[in-house]
């Protein structure tokens, strides 16, 4: 995840759904910076999961891509976008994101083919898109073309 660190973000459900996700052989990283609070609690995440959260408060850009490039899925649960950025990137980069079905994520993410989304502003609707991302990655072949369509879409 490469976001802003406010509640318009949605970081309540990463924080959410981190257990399972760990449990699951999963591994989170996030970079960015914003609410104190918001700081706090992720920061205490990453210090009880070493090894599989990281938090890097702050922001650069070169990273921020090699974490879009690097990643399978990128974590994008916001309450509300307008239009969005890091999807796209992702995106071009191979990056499938999981993201809740709101403003420019809803006109920019083809759930199932470029992406995945959910409707609920909830732990429970967030941990069934992520499982169908976790199934997904279990089938290489389907996995490979979802990444490839992705990969292949113009924002221009």
């Amino acid at each position: 995840m490469v976001s802003r660190l406010v509640h318009q973000k949605g970081l309540d459900l990463i924080i959410g759904a981190a257990e399972a996700v760990v449990r699951a052989g999963g591994q989170i990283a996030i970079m960015g910076q914003g609410e104190a609070e918001v700081e706090l609690q992720l920061g205490a995440l990453a210090k009880r999961h070493r090894g599989e959260i990281a938090l890097k408060v702050g922001f650069d850009e070169t990273e921020a891509r090699c974490m879009f490039a690097g990643s399978d899925f990128l974590l994008m649960p916001s309450r509300f976008e307008p239009c969005g950025l890091s999807q796209m990137y992702a995106q071009r980069f191979g990056s499938l994101p999981i993201a809740r079905k709101t403003g420019g994520l809803a006109d920019s993410i083809q759930d199932g083919l470029t992406g995945f989304l959910f409707r609920a502003i909830s732990v429970d609707g967030r941990l069934d898109t992520i499982g169908r991302a976790l199934n997904v990655f279990g089938n290489s072949d389907i996995f490979e073309t979802m990444r490839r369509l992705a990969m292949a879409r113009n924002f221009n």
